[in-house]
């Protein structure tokens, strides 16, 4: 299982004004956590809830459709082009940037296995979607189009793109490199779908984008380049195991809920920072952001109260931004609390030769990259304690589907922990809903003329 070491936010080891007396928060909040924990698998069956994301790891139907599908196209695609935005995206992205191979998509196939290449398209910038189907070739390459909706401006406006290019390109086979993810019954990529004859997967209902990554929004892009994904719902069934616990004193999730909670309301450190020491964990960080500022970044509480909280999340990667960040953190305003992931034991050693040993560096000669990065590590935990910087450690044993897994599903718990300890709805996400709502009125759809109008008359009277 993976750990948690808190000891360095606590005020016996960085102080009273920037620590917390960690034992006694526990002690203080253990009958409220105990509540939390068992009213959240309380409601998770229930409709409307948007819980049913923790019960992804057990949906044995969708696990083996996902295999089925990925054997079936096994060796008929050479490229998988992901196509979708937030939580669509950062998930899958997330992973397979962790447990696939590094430089996936520059090794050959032999290196790869025959298993194929893959891209996620996650954004809009005509520039980045014209290089990339410039130099893929569409005929051997499966588009996934993820969107719960359907009617997702940005994923739908690249799929128009490809759907275009692909249909030119190979007539009415075009619907056989197209595959689906979207709502089971409803919205525009579901009826496109079932007209044109696309194979479908279904984004479960109750399970918002953030919260989606081991629903088929994930898992069909793992198994798809070959991901064990019976490795990933074991790492996810042993961590749900493990969190159902209502003992803060043994529930991770639990303890880094509490300690962000209070790190911000009494400590006034309202900055998360995700700093994996690992750079297959890079994009963790851009996920973590995700589902930490927009499930926590609300204006009003669940009694209608005026409240405007939520830590922003700041993604950094060890050991590259002790080179840009980390004397912001040590010297600059102590508003952070600081997310280390440090990995145990990497896949492969590399040691420093033992050469210009007559220099001031001839002391890495002999050792290896291996302990150099954790050397860093704790280097800078340490550093930042003495500077009264509060920082937490999550502990990998290696990078591995069943570790990665635990890693995410521990952050999706704890997010909801500590959404319930702000007395907000961690699920809904209005403020981007506005965003949404101007896009549509300035892109000309229907029904929102009116909003087209207020819109225009504020954005001419903007100086």
């Amino acid at each position: 299982m993976i750990k948690l070491n808190y000891k360095n936010a606590d005020a016996l080891v960085i102080g009273e004004e920037n620590g917390l007396n960690l034992e006694a928060e526990f002690n203080e909040y253990k009958d409220k956590i105990a509540y939390i924990i068992a009213d959240l698998n309380k409601r998770k069956d229930k409709n409307g809830q948007w819980l049913q994301w923790m019960n992804l790891g057990y949906n044995e139907e969708t696990l083996w459709y996902v295999k089925e599908y990925a054997a079936m196209v096994k060796d008929r695609f050479e490229n998988i082009l992901v196509l979708g935005i937030g939580g669509s995206a950062l998930g899958g992205l997330a992973v397979t940037e962790a447990l696939l191979k590094p430089y996936w998509n520059l090794l050959s196939e032999e290196q790869r296995n025959g298993l194929p290449r893959i891209f996620f398209l996650d954004n809009i910038d005509p520039d980045s979607i014209n290089g990339l189907l410039d130099v893929l070739d569409l005929e051997k390459t499966l588009v996934n189009v993820i969107t719960k909706s359907g009617s997702t401006a940005e994923t739908m406006s690249q799929f128009m793109i490809v759907k275009d290019r692909l249909e030119k390109a190979l007539g009415d086979n075009y619907r056989y490199n197209i595959v689906a993810t979207t709502d089971k019954k409803t919205g525009v990529l579901r009826q496109i779908a079932e007209q044109e004859g696309y194979k479908t997967f279904v984004v479960p209902d109750d399970v918002g984008g953030r919260f989606s990554v081991f629903s088929a929004v994930g898992l069909l892009p793992f198994a798809l380049v070959g991901l064990d994904v019976d490795e990933i719902t074991n790492g996810i069934k042993d961590m749900d195991l493990a969190l159902k616990n209502t003992d803060i004193h043994n529930n991770i999730a639990a303890q880094n809920a509490l300690i962000h909670y209070l790190m911000d309301v009494k400590k006034g450190k309202n900055i998360s920072v995700m700093m994996p020491y690992s750079s297959r964990l890079r994009y963790v960080s851009d996920w973590y952001a995700q589902l930490w500022a927009e499930s926590l970044g609300k204006n009003k509480d669940k009694d209608g109260n005026e409240v405007h909280i939520g830590q922003t999340p700041v993604k950094a990667l060890g050991a590259t931004d002790q080179h840009s960040q980390i004397q912001l953190y040590n010297e600059g305003p102590n508003n952070k609390i600081i997310n280390f992931i440090r990995v145990e034991n990497f896949d492969t050693t590399l040691e420093i030769p033992s050469i210009f040993e007559y220099t001031g560096i001839g002391y890495l000669g002999g050792k290896t990259i291996n302990r150099l990065i954790n050397a860093e590590a704790d280097a800078t935990r340490v550093a930042l304690a003495d500077y009264g910087r509060p920082t937490v450690t999550i502990s990998l044993e290696k990078v591995d589907g069943y570790n990665v897994a635990q890693l995410l599903y521990m952050l999706e718990v704890q997010t909801a922990i500590a959404g319930e300890l702000y007395n907000i709805d961690t699920f809904n996400q209005p403020g981007v809903e506005q965003a949404k709502n101007y896009t549509y009125a300035l892109m000309g759809r229907k029904g929102y003329e009116e909003s087209a109008q207020i819109l225009q008359s504020k954005m001419t009277a903007v100086v």
